[in-house]
């Protein structure tokens, strides 16, 4: 099996060196047969790191970091957006160049520990398509995070879990894995924060099975989050008002089976 780890990023140079120090250790471990954390080694792993029209020099730094760590079984992709499309748009460059039967999504800010990848990954069971961090989970937790930021993120993931699935408790995480199939199969257009949430929703709602991975949401180290709040909220409105018409319709056309 190839690993593929896709990391948007966007006027994040201050984080770099984070990502080099934390996250290729433990992509590395993953190659590895005899670690403990992970059941079955993969054969080769890729990372692709997708500038998102960044302007601090977030491309030549990943670069300087990156480009010499290249190996027999471990390879880096670096892709760019001339202009800031969106962290959407981003995820669905990294996955339209990603070739591996497991792709992996993670923030590029750290605010989810990298050394939880490979707890994560265990997650993935035959029976199983989607795995999603979830800070919200009863086992979960958040440190340090501003109060205003969870109150939307919450909210959301509140209404979600009454609107698709109430054992799913966290919708807006990007630090996930899918199965290659989920990708391939279910399509996305959303390119800014509500990306990930509807190609999650998308995927639930086309049978593809989630797991959840409670996790700790930490407060980012270096830089700032790039998420326009107003603009993430109607996203997410309008997205719900979508899923809510396709209930309607399916009890309708249910309610027109059953009287048939």
């Amino acid at each position: 099996m190839k690993l593929s780890v896709i990391v948007p990023c966007y006027n994040e140079v201050d984080n770099v060196s984070k990502l080099h120090a934390e996250l290729l250790p433990v992509v590395r471990k993953l190659l590895v047969k005899d670690r403990a954390n992970y059941s079955e080694p993969f054969e080769s792993a890729e990372m692709l790191f997708v500038d998102d029209g960044s302007h601090d020099g977030t491309s030549d730094r990943l670069k300087e970091c990156f480009s010499g760590e290249t190996s027999s079984r471990l390879s880096f992709q670096f892709l760019k957006h001339e202009t800031n499309a969106g962290l959407g748009a981003a995820i669905r460059t990294g996955f339209a160049h990603a070739s591996g039967d497991i792709l992996l999504t993670v923030d590029s800010d750290g605010t989810y520990k990298f050394s939880g990848i490979p707890a994560l990954l265990n997650r993935l069971t035959p029976n199983v398509d989607i795995v999603t961090a979830s800070p919200y989970h009863p086992q979960g937790g958040i440190v340090g995070v501003p109060g205003y930021r969870l109150f939307f993120s919450q909210g959301s993931s509140l209404l979600y879990r009454l609107l698709v699935d109430r054992n799913v408790h966290t919708y807006t995480c990007l630090f996930r894995a899918y199965r290659s199939s989920v990708v391939r199969q279910v399509s996305f257009v959303s390119n800014d924060f509500l990306g990930g949430t509807e190609l999650l929703v998308k995927a639930m709602l086309a049978g593809f099975r989630t797991a959840e991975f409670p996790d700790v949401l930490h407060k980012r180290m270096y830089g700032v989050s790039k998420a326009r709040i107003a603009r993430t909220v109607r996203s997410h409105l309008k997205f719900m008002g979508w899923i809510l018409l396709q209930r309607l319709r399916l009890r309708f056309r249910t309610q027109i089976h059953e009287a048939v």
